[in-house]
């Protein structure tokens, strides 16, 4: 889950700096669809797909930028969802004193259902699609094909076939200069950028083993109440559905798993682990699991060691940690010699908020003309490493890369309806199937 989003200290000092352009790709101006923003006379009209507590943050930080930014519309599956996340922003930029003019959400273009992210996009120069991850290829595709820059969160698919569809829609955005953020910040988080630039230069030799962690107490749970279909009680308690959520492997663990891949400049080939529920056994708990441990492999045999837990009175670590031939990097911002000296620490400076930063950085481009930020593909690709360890862990049997990405089989609904199934029903005891290793097919 992500930090405070009302933390802007020191964005304009940030903005100017000259390390900006991490996370992104710098390509020579000017977008068309930017340059109207140049002058600053017009606003850049922001909507919103996904109006949950990301997308209510996203929203307030897109309007904290220094630009001349306005929020036009929201979209969400439920009317409530959409109408609360509304309330909370104008109460968010009241308390922070700031410009309530830059919400121009009224009753008009709060949107509403399965359809409703059709209105939003076409009313919007910036699309923020904060959706639950399965809905997010569908939404991006939209945007892309409607020439807009998008704010994505991660993970950006919740299987194969999702993945494939945002990996082509990232060659589109590319050939139509379409700035694309994905919330993977800390590809913009100050001391992870000097920490991964300084094992690139070679501060600690090759990079030989990774070990990556998301182990915490887990997440909230939406019960079922009176009245709703199963596919709304499934959709509001998405957490725990894989065609929703993917699991906490991708949901959450994608920001490890991601910066894994950052410092070895690759992706994994292939991947061996295992999983299982051990404390989630509720109705309410859905299908994933409670715990993944995971090896990948890449193609130099290097290997990066992953684990992740939702299991509470357990001890938590999300963290990163890298040994190379010539030292380690035991934390975040932390690298050692051999003999275990601290060479360099990057942990001590005021850096700003990177979760604004993403904002900051979006918004200045689009409004400068600029073409600088081109992140679907590598969120396509950590999040097909999650996708990989999913399959490696559900099916307790060493999987490659080509396989995985290569799948075919869907997790996503045939229908999109309140009265439609969902992929995955319930049985006659209102349990839901689980994987079980060595029996499940997951490709």
């Amino acid at each position: 889950m992500k930090n405070s989003l009302f933390n802007n200290q020191s964005r304009r000092t940030f903005v100017k700096s000259s390390a900006l352009i991490a996370g992104g790709v710098a390509l020579n101006p000017l977008n068309i669809s930017a340059r109207s923003y140049i002058s600053g006379d017009d606003a850049i009209k922001v909507g919103l797909i996904g109006c949950g507590g990301r997308g209510t943050g996203a929203a307030f930080q897109a309007l904290a930028t220094e630009q001349n930014v306005k929020l036009v519309a929201v979209a969400d599956a439920f009317q409530d969802n959409a109408e609360k996340c509304v309330k909370n922003i104008k109460k968010s930029l009241e308390s922070e004193e700031m410009d309530v003019a830059r919400l121009a959400v009224t009753n008009e273009t709060i949107f509403s259902g399965f359809d409703a992210y059709k209105k939003v996009i076409a009313m919007s120069d910036v699309v923020i699609i904060a959706t639950s991850p399965g809905f997010r290829p569908i939404h991006f595709e939209a945007a892309i094909n409607a020439n807009k820059h998008v704010f994505m969160e991660k993970p950006v698919a919740t299987d194969a076939n999702g993945v494939r569809k945002v990996l082509e829609m990232a060659e589109v955005a590319k050939a139509k200069k379409l700035n694309v953020v994905v919330g993977l910040q800390r590809h913009y988080q100050a001391k992870y950028i000097d920490w991964v630039n300084a094992m690139h230069e070679g501060a600690i030799g090759d990079i030989v083993s990774s070990r990556v962690y998301w182990n915490s107490a887990g997440v909230w749970v939406r019960e079922r109440k009176p009245g709703q279909t199963e596919m709304e009680y499934q959709m509001r308690n998405w957490y725990y559905f894989n065609w929703l959520c993917g699991d906490h492997i991708t949901e959450q663990h994608i920001h490890n798993l991601d910066v894994g891949n950052w410092v070895k400049k690759a992706y994994p080939i292939k991947a061996y682990g295992m999983g299982g529920r051990e404390i989630r056994h509720g109705k309410d708990h859905g299908q994933i699991f409670d715990h993944h441990d995971v090896q990948f492999e890449y193609a130099d045999g290097s290997m990066m060691f992953s684990q992740c837990r939702h299991q509470p009175g357990c001890d938590n670590r999300v963290t990163e940690m890298f040994q190379g031939t010539n030292g380690s990097a035991p934390s975040p911002g932390v690298l050692k010699s051999k003999t275990g000296e601290v060479i360099k620490d990057f942990n001590k400076r005021n850096a700003p908020n990177p979760y604004q930063v993403e904002h900051d950085l979006l918004f200045a481009a689009v409004a400068n003309g600029d073409y600088k930020y081109a992140d679907a593909e590598n969120g396509a690709k950590s999040t097909m490493t999650s996708l990989l360890g999913r399959a490696a862990s559900y099916s307790g049997k060493e999987v490659s890369w080509d396989d995985a990405l290569n799948s075919t089989k869907s997790l996503m609904p045939t229908k999109y309806s309140f009265d439609a199934d969902p992929p995955v029903m319930p049985d006659e005891n209102g349990n839901y199937p689980v994987p079980i290793p060595g029996i499940t097919e997951v490709l």
